[in-house]
């Protein structure tokens, strides 16, 4: 049976445990460009024993910010701060993807830990795009509605944003289409009210999302992976559903998809999620078995007999860990050794590791 610590291979890229960090926006860049921030928040997590580092949301175009302190990679002088966290965190033995996003109606607002308003021009915010000229609510804006100009547009920012990502290092890209963003707007009827070939029938709400991923395949190596972020369902009655969502996942397959990260809502407010722990590895699962594609279980896993017991029932392939990554950067060490795993730690760290355990060269 597989184990958290049971090395994974996606296309050229392997990753020494099923342990994932997911990607969680820090809201400290400027002008997109990472900072001394980013490199200690990443590289702690590497040292910590992480096998793959998502790194957060980071925006193709400025306008696709969710807020003024989103990273980018809109242009080539964000890419060398991103290379120093993917360089450092290779030598700690673990793999780093970057999240390639556009925040489509739900951009311009306040740093998250702000509390949550729009900013208008005079405060430095831009003007807001989406499928339709629909607002997330009576806070945010009224997006324009892209055209079909635009929307081609966006498509070559992601292809340009992920070619910068290979030439940064990074192993492998996720594209964020979950969580309310751009491409998950495209998804769902609640947001898409388009009557052209990218709104109305689920062929044509899913054409942007294709269109997006064959951009970005298309400039990424052969070996190496690519990684998609979902929302499984809106928790709407009208909104995207799980049946969709395995549709679309045994067409993005055949695109290049390697692994589906498996997340839920953020599309609209005021829906009752289920929240509690692993919520969502019951959508993982039915992806997996049903779509037959490599999933990622995330959501309100905190121990490691709950994340290796989600590996070992076939519910996911790996689990993305989230705000227990942020409570403690060594959780996947300390992980190893409650489930009696053998795991390397780094050198500089020995003296404090718990018998059965390695040192780590630097």
């Amino acid at each position: 049976m597989t184990s958290l610590f049971t090395p994974i291979r996606l296309r050229d890229m392997v990753i020494k445990n099923r342990i994932g960090m997911s990607p969680m926006c820090q809201y400290s860049a400027e002008n997109g460009v990472a900072s001394d921030w980013h490199f200690n928040h990443y590289g702690s997590r590497a040292v910590g024993g992480a096998g793959l580092i998502v790194v957060e949301a980071t925006a193709v175009t400025p306008d696709g910010r969710i807020s003024p302190g989103d990273l980018g990679l809109w242009h080539d002088s964000q890419m060398e701060p991103l290379s120093r966290i993917v360089r450092f965190n290779r030598q700690h033995g673990c793999a780093t993807a970057v999240q390639l996003a556009h925040a489509g109606r739900k951009a311009s607002v306040t740093l998250g830990w702000q509390e949550q308003r729009l900013l208008g021009p005079d405060q430095g915010g831009w003007n807001v795009v989406a499928p339709s000229a629909l607002a997330f609510d009576k806070t945010y804006a009224l997006p324009h509605e892209l055209t079909g100009e635009d929307i081609n547009g966006v498509v070559q920012q992601f292809a340009a944003a992920a070619r910068r990502a290979v030439d940064a290092g990074f192993d492998a890209v996720e594209i964020h289409a979950a969580h309310g963003y751009l491409i998950h707007q495209f998804l769902s009827p609640l947001s898409n009210r388009r009557t052209d070939s990218y709104g109305g029938s689920f062929m044509h709400r899913t054409r942007f999302v294709r269109d997006v991923i064959a951009a970005v395949r298309a400039v990424m190596p052969e070996g190496a992976p690519l990684l998609l972020r979902l929302s499984a369902t809106d928790w709407h009655d009208a909104g995207w559903n799980l049946e969709e969502t395995i549709e679309l996942c045994r067409t993005v397959q055949q695109l290049g998809v390697d692994l589906v990260d498996v997340s839920s809502g953020g599309l609209v407010p005021g829906v009752s999620i289920p929240v509690g722990p692993g919520y969502q590895s019951g959508l993982a699962s039915r992806i997996r078995h049903e779509a037959g594609l490599l999933t990622a279980a995330v959501g309100m896993i905190s121990s490691p007999e709950q994340a290796d017991h989600i590996l070992r029932t076939g519910q996911a392939d790996m689990v993305f860990i989230g705000r227990t990554l942020l409570r403690n950067p060594y959780w996947p060490l300390m992980a190893a050794s409650a489930l009696n795993q053998t795991t390397d730690w780094p050198a500089q760290y020995l003296r404090a590791a718990p018998p059965a355990t390695t040192a780590r060269q630097v």
